[in-house]
């Protein structure tokens, strides 16, 4: 175990909370926002608390002002993203019922309630719960979802081992308290979880005070890397022989959150640790989530994450401690690595006679506005059909199992609903993806979600003039540098920098050098650029690119090729 004394206020209340109790059933009687430290322990349960930041400023009838709105968001955890028809539905009709008529795929496979009052909160964890998922460690200091490539191949074994192997990393490490049981869906008055005869369960992977800070593990395969594994805390790269599973390449440390102002903290991608076979999985997993527990930093919530321990102490003694754990030696790496990504949108054999269909979500928001009506589309399909459907890390579905001849019908509906076919979309588009930022998140400086669709329009004009409209690059926005839609690896990343003042729009760190396959850190192009110059300020570099790339050199490789010094020197 390590020897710091110090901890942060955090684990205090994580030590107290009698497995993540805390006052959380108590305090949902009441209609108050939560307090402070129950703030911080409803998120293993999958919650977070927000307030609607376009309605700070609203007025009461007497002139003062309302001040902070307090709502919910909501996240169910799905490994792999593997969801029913019944359960897309059920999702369809809470997200109705009780938040703010949208669902949201998350860049985790997951799905996202927004403006959730607190009223209603209950009310919707228990509908989600009967559904048969669950919001339990969609956040949190615990293992996230598990993520996995998730392109429905059947009489495939490599495709069914990876998703059964998320479902068994996913179980086995999931928290086991039963608090989240008993203040969600059967303590009513709220008396159950506040007796003094509080009894423990075991705890045998998280011990007393979970772990130090939230834990992402994700599956992927080296010619599709959907999942950008090289950023997770957690990565296991298949080894595929003869059609066939032998083993897995770990990869630990990486990390997209950094701080701006704390020079301490970085961004990381993953570095390779060992070769494992399928059994030793499990195993292995747990063995580093313990060592991470045990000598993670507790003290600074912002240098706690999986990354920092290893920088910190090294990756050689991070082996030689998993391997103590884990009871085992473990191998050198296999020498196989990442080369290629897949968005699985459009339409695709599914190996069984049946077909599979990826429609893109442009930001994850499922809504319905304007001529683009996704909600109502889906919902048509989903009835109609109730085909299994999967998500994607790109906030995209994929809808599974279409017969061959219901595909005509299945289009018709596309497009009387306004939803675009792969054909109608540019790759800019498809592999765009963007965190929530505002209205709901309370971390956000700048917009994402909302300005990302308008970028990607003027973007897309000027790749056409360029003849580049077919060019695969991948576009990743956040409004802020924590990092949610992974902008640090892709071709551009968007991050947040400076709040607008007086209405205007805020200003963005552009990040160009990283690649669609997500295997190295991308380097800043230029800072603090107002949300209205992003496009132009793209334009300039698709512009040298269009005059100077290689013979069949990627965006992401030709600004990687050129460097930073010069890049940022072109005009």
């Amino acid at each position: 175990m390590s020897d710091q004394v110090k901890r942060s206020h955090v684990e205090e209340i994580k030590e107290g909370s009698r497995q993540l109790r805390g006052t959380l059933a108590e305090e949902l009687l009441n209609e108050h926002e939560f307090g402070k430290d129950s703030e911080h322990l409803i998120k293993n349960h999958g919650i977070y608390q927000q307030d609607d930041r376009d309605s700070r400023k609203a007025k009461n009838a007497d002139g003062t002002a309302k001040g902070k709105q307090y709502i919910f968001m909501v996240r169910t955890r799905i490994p792999g993203g593997k969801v029913s028809a019944k359960q897309f539905l059920d999702h369809l009709d809470i997200c109705d019922e009780f938040g703010n008529g949208t669902l949201r795929v998350t860049t985790r496979q997951g799905f996202q309630l927004h403006g959730v009052m607190k009223s209603n909160l209950k009310s919707a964890v228990r509908k989600i719960n009967d559904t048969l998922l669950t919001t339990l460690a969609a956040c949190g200091d615990v293992e996230r979802n598990v993520m996995c490539c998730p392109a429905p191949i059947k009489n495939n074994p490599v495709r069914d081992q990876m998703q059964a192997m998320a479902d068994a990393i996913a179980e086995h490490l999931k928290p086991r308290t039963t608090a989240y049981h008993e203040i969600w869906l059967t303590d009513e008055s709220g008396e159950k979880t506040n007796v003094a005869e509080f009894k423990p369960v075991d705890e045998p992977i998280y011990g007393t005070v979970y772990l130090p800070r939230k834990f992402k593990t994700a599956i992927a395969l080296p010619e599709d890397n959907c999942v950008d594994v090289y950023t997770q805390d957690l990565g296991f790269l298949a080894v595929v022989e003869e059609g066939r599973i032998v083993g897995y390449n770990v990869l630990v440390g990486g990390g997209q959150g950094k701080t701006p102002s704390a020079e301490k903290t970085f961004v990381a991608i993953a570095q390779r640790l060992a070769f494992v076979k399928p059994d030793q999985v499990v195993g292995v997993a747990e063995a580093i989530v313990k060592v991470q527990r045990d000598f993670g930093n507790r003290e600074d919530r912002k240098v706690a994450r999986l990354k920092y321990t290893i920088h910190n102490h090294g990756l050689e003694w991070f082996k030689a401690k998993v391997e103590e754990y884990y009871g085992h030696k473990l191998p050198a790496p296999h020498a196989i690595d990442v080369t290629d990504v897949d968005d699985h949108i459009g339409w695709h054999e599914q190996g069984d006679g049946n077909l599979f269909l990826g429609i893109n979500i442009e930001c994850g928001r499922i809504k319905d506005e304007g001529q683009l009506r996704l909600k109502t589309g889906l919902r048509v399909l989903l009835k109609k059909y109730g085909m299994a459907t999967r998500l994607t890390a790109l906030q995209s579905v994929i809808l599974c199992d279409i017969k061959p001849q219901d595909k005509a019908d299945i289009i018709k509906i596309l497009a009387d609903h306004g939803i675009k076919q792969d054909h109608e979309l540019t790759l800019l588009r498809r592999y765009s993806i963007a965190c929530p930022a505002f209205p709901t998140c309370g971390l956000s400086i700048t917009e994402s979600e909302r300005a990302l669709p308008g970028i990607i329009d003027q973007l897309d004009v000027e790749m056409a003039k360029l003849g580049i409209q077919h060019d695969r690059i991948s576009v990743h926005m956040t409004g802020c540098p924590n990092g949610c839609a992974r902008p640090y690896t892709p071709d551009i990343g968007l991050v947040g920098k400076q709040a607008g003042v007086g209405g205007a729009a805020g200003k963005y760190t552009i990040y160009l050098g990283g690649n669609v396959q997500g295997t190295r850190l991308a380097y800043i192009y230029k800072d603090a650029v107002p949300q209205e110059d992003v496009a132009s300020t793209l334009a300039v570099a698709l512009r040298f690119y269009k005059a100077n790339r290689l013979n069949g050199e990627t965006f992401g490789d030709f600004c990687y090729r050129k460097g930073q010094a010069e890049m940022q020197t072109i005009a």
